[in-house]
């Protein structure tokens, strides 16, 4: 397996594969390679192993390191190859030609989950793509996630999923701090309110790891404000392609916008309610 990106995310991933006994080869733009792991010169000798996993932040860099630098071009014939992170829809069905073109099979699968969840194996793939090829990446998805969750056979489909899911889950986080902004002056805890919503309403893992996250004022990053507001940035663009007015993305577009440019850029994308509720110096 090869894997392109080391962020925290790509770095849990290594791990998981040579824990399970995997042979890995990695390449970075930052240099490094997690113990075990056979570091490469350029991005094209990944792309020699039987399966490459990107990891890599936006749009922008996977044409720089796997088109413009030509690794795709030059990849073996019958490499699979699987976009992890989370890229433009447009971008996705733009990278079909060039997969085509080179013999490569492509494969969308952006993942459900936090760094600490990548490295305990329990992500959730959100995967598109030709059944036969999801069935011949089940030994890898099956070390890398508790459930590969197939979605159809266009990989952009993948994409639209998680830039979908993105998009809720800032919705909740920002639904939470707008319900304390209205419970609090009138002597309600917040935590005492999280207990009551999380207990009848609203239950799901979002809602509680985030309303931990709020509790807690302390907004260490899991996932960074600022790939946050990219993630809706491209939710965004979505919306635009279809020709749809999409009214709470706006107002979470902002509300985003607003924790980053705030100096929240880095912090973990929940700051978003501290925001709101007038807290984000405070942190």
């Amino acid at each position: 397996v090869g894997v392109i990106g080391l962020g925290a995310m790509g770095q849990a991933m290594v791990r998981r594969l040579l824990d399970a006994g995997h042979a890995v080869r990695v390449w970075s733009r930052s240099g490094g390679a997690p113990a075990g792991a056979r570091a490469v010169g350029d991005a094209a000798a990944v792309f020699k192993a039987d399966v490459v996993l990107t990891m890599l932040s936006d749009d922008a860099a996977l044409q720089t390191v796997l088109l413009d630098s030509g690794a795709l071009a030059q990849a073996r014939p019958g490499t699979v190859h699987v976009v992890m992170s989370t890229i433009s829809v447009d971008f996705a069905e733009a990278l079909q030609a060039p997969h085509r073109a080179a013999g490569v099979e492509y494969v969308g699968a952006p993942v459900l989950g936090r760094p600490d969840v990548a490295a305990r194996g329990e992500l959730n793939i959100l995967a598109a793509g030709r059944g036969q090829i999801l069935d011949r990446l089940a030994p890898v998805f099956d070390v890398l996630g508790k459930r590969c969750w197939r979605l159809s056979e266009r990989p952009a489909a993948a994409f639209a999923a998680k830039i979908a899911c993105n998009m809720m889950i800032t919705m909740a986080i920002e639904a939470m701090a707008e319900a304390v902004v209205l419970t609090e002056p009138h002597g309600l805890a917040r935590a005492d309110f999280f207990q009551l919503i999380l207990n009848t309403l609203f239950g799901s893992r979002s809602y509680q790891v985030y309303s931990a996250q709020i509790l807690a004022g302390r907004y260490q990053p899991g996932f960074k404000a600022a790939l946050g507001l990219k993630d809706l940035g491209l939710a965004q663009q979505a919306a635009a392609g279809l020709g749809r007015d999409l009214p709470m993305l706006e107002a979470v577009h902002g509300q985003m916008r607003a924790a980053v440019e705030a100096g929240g850029a880095s912090r973990d994308w929940s700051v978003m309610a501290a925001h709101t509720l007038g807290e984000l110096d405070a942190g």
